[in-house]
C-alpha cells in the first residue's frame, strides 16, 4: 500500500509563551510547518504573528517552550551556533530593509559577502540570476531611491533568497503595495516555492493573497492560535471571530469606539 504517513516538519513551535512585561504575546503555541508547503498566517495587529517569525530564527527566545528546525533546538543555540540556520532561512523584512546607500547590486550581494566565500565574479553572476527571478534584469547599479516601493520589494526578496535558503519568512510582503502590486508579489512567492523547493511561511493582512498563495492558513488572535487548515476550510467556517476577520467587519465594541468619539460634534 502507498505511504500516506505526513513528512516531518521543518520547523516545530512547541507550547511558546512569550511576554513583554506585561503584555502576553504568544500564550502557548503549538504549530507545525511543513517542507515545500506556503503557510499564511492570519491575523489582526498585535496578535503575535511577527513575535512568533522571530522566534523560528532566534531573533526572539520564548519565556516557556520549545523551537526547534529540524532536530535542532533554536531556542537552546548560542547566537554564533545561529549562523548556520540563518543561512538556510531567508527572512523578508516587513518594510524590506534596504541599504539606502548601497546600491541594488551591492544589497542583493551583502549576504554573500557576509556569509560566504564566492568570489567576485560569483556574486555577481548570483545577483544577476536573482534579479531574473525576481522580474526586474538589470536594475543592479541603481539606487534604492530610484525604484519604485513594488520594485523595492522585489529587491528585498532577491536578497533575502540569495544564498538559496530552504525556507522563507514573509512579513507583510505586501504592505504599502496596490492590488496589482500585491498581486505580483503573491505570483512571485508562488513561482519561487515551485523553481526553488521553498518552504514559505506569510505574515499577512492581505486576505486576497493569502487565499491565493496557501497552502495552508493559521489563524492567530491574542496570543492563541485559532485555526489550522486548508484555505477551503477557511472560506466555510462559521467562527465568528475568523469570519469577522476575513471579511473586513468590525465588531459592535470597535464601531462603537469611533462613534462614541463623533457624538460631541454633532448639532
Amino acid at each position: 500500500m502507498p505511504d500516506h504517513a505526513s513528512p516531518t516538519p521543518i520547523i516545530r513551535l512547541e507550547s511558546v509563551s512569550k511576554s513583554f512585561g506585561s503584555v502576553e504575546a504568544l500564550r502557548g503555541i503549538d504549530l507545525t510547518f511543513d517542507p515545500g508547503r506556503t503557510t499564511v498566517v492570519l491575523g489582526p495587529s498585535g496578535c503575535g504573528k511577527s513575535v512568533m517569525l522571530k522566534h523560528i530564527i532566534g531573533l526572539l527566545r520564548p519565556d516557556h517552550g520549545r523551537v526547534w528546525f529540524e532536530d535542532q533546538r533554536v531556542d537552546r543555540l548560542r547566537e554564533h551556533e545561529l549562523v548556520d540556520i540563518r543561512r538556510r532561512v531567508g527572512f523578508l523584512f516587513q518594510q524590506g530593509a534596504l541599504f539606502d546607500s548601497m546600491t541594488v547590486g551591492q544589497n542583493i550581494a551583502f549576504p554573500l559577502r557576509e556569509h560566504t566565500n564566492v568570489s567576485r565574479p560569483e556574486r555577481f553572476k548570483r545577483v544577476d540570476r536573482m534579479l531574473e527571478l525576481v522580474g526586474v534584469p538589470g536594475t543592479a547599479d541603481r539606487m534604492p531611491a530610484e525604484l519604485s516601493g513594488g520594485q523595492r520589494k522585489r529587491i528585498a526578496l532577491a536578497r533575502s533568497i540569495v544564498l538559496e535558503p530552504e525556507v522563507v519568512l514573509y512579513d507583510e510582503p505586501t504592505t504599502g503595495l496596490d492590488p496589482i502590486r500585491s498581486d505580483v508579489i503573491a505570483q512571485l512567492i508562488l513561482r519561487l516555492q515551485e523553481a526553488l523547493s521553498l518552504t514559505s511561511i506569510v505574515v499577512t493582512h492581505d486576505i486576497p493573497t493569502a487565499f491565493k498563495i496557501a497552502d495552508t492558513m493559521v489563524m492567530m488572535n491574542q496570543g492563541r492560535i485559532l485555526m489550522v487548515g486548508e484555505p477551503e476550510d477557511f472560506r466555510s467556517t462559521d467562527d465568528e471571530v475568523i469570519r469577522r476577520f476575513l471579511d473586513g467587519r468590525a465588531t459592535p465594541e470597535e464601531l462603537g469606539e469611533v462613534t462614541g468619539s463623533f457624538q460631541g460634534l454633532e448639532s
